[in-house]
């Protein structure tokens, strides 16, 4: 006799409560308008069949059948298709979270052939319950999308980031979005007003409302992670480091940095390259 056992830890819980907002499967039949839109969601579209153009925010990329676009909220969006068959597609509407990539960016294209992943049977799945509607769908659906979800998180390689009860703003999240990209210029809450057509004091509020943090030390923070990147994967001087991450000088990036992080940025690059050397 042969047995294989599994056990569970109690760590091994479902995902974080999310909510299964809106589903449709559609088919592009050139009789509306690719008008770009937002979703206070995130939004996963699904390439069931043909091709065509997806355009997210100022940029057009080319999609086919078996690609997962993954769409924070907030951000514009729309899908054009091009040629024989035309685009036939899945969108599932999530609330409750947002993915957070490693380039900053709002959202994602992955190839699903390329992954080896079956993500249309999970797909095909929750639609299938959503049109019988049989008894106890509406578990079955929300088990679905966990279920989705996790297999989402396996081939993202990227962690979630949970967004509060109460969304940011369009402002808000576009000020976030900002910040990811520009971290290295010179930045004022006058700035940040400026392009957000908010007062500043308003602005500060809501934006530590949503995301627990002002908008000014949210720039340091994210100035101080990707000092202690280029720390620990570049030769760049500390001087060098302070001018591409924003610090108006060496003196204010050490302050920021022993502050933050307990140590100098000296001693947290040597830290860093003795537990490299020793692994």
């Amino acid at each position: 006799m042969s047995t294989h056992s599994l056990r569970f830890s109690p760590e091994d819980t479902a995902p974080q409560e999310v909510t299964l907002l809106n589903a449709s499967s559609s088919l592009y039949e050139g009789d509306w308008p690719s008008i770009p839109h937002s979703h206070a969601f995130t939004e996963l579209f699904y390439v069931r069949d043909g091709q065509g153009e997806f355009l997210l925010e100022d940029e057009i990329y080319p999609i086919s059948k078996d690609d997962l676009i993954i769409v924070n909220p907030h951000i514009n969006h729309t899908e054009i298709s091009r040629g024989n068959p035309p685009l036939s597609y899945f969108t599932v509407g999530v609330d409750g979270l947002s993915f957070s990539f490693n380039d900053q960016k709002e959202y994602r294209i992955f190839n699903c052939r390329k992954k080896k992943t079956d993500l249309l049977f999970y797909f095909n799945a929750l639609f299938q319950e959503l049109d019988n509607q049989s008894e106890g769908y509406e578990k079955i659906c929300r088990h679905m999308l966990n279920i989705l979800i996790l297999q989402l998180q396996r081939i993202t390689d990227s962690p979630f980031e949970l967004i509060t009860a109460q969304h940011p703003s369009k402002e808000c999240a576009h000020i976030k979005r900002y910040l990811d990209s520009n971290y290295g210029k010179n930045i004022s809450l006058d700035h940040l007003s400026a392009i957000s057509h908010l007062n500043k004091y308003y602005l500060s509020h809501e934006f530590t409302k949503y995301y627990g943090i002002s908008p000014m030390n949210y720039l340091n923070r994210k100035r101080i992670e990707v000092c202690k990147e280029l720390l620990e994967n570049t030769d760049y001087g500390i001087s060098d480091i302070a001018h591409l991450t924003g610090f108006s000088s060496q003196s204010y990036l050490s302050q920021s940095f022993r502050k933050s992080c307990g140590m100098t940025a000296g001693n947290y690059r040597k830290l860093k390259k003795k537990r490299k050397e020793a692994m």
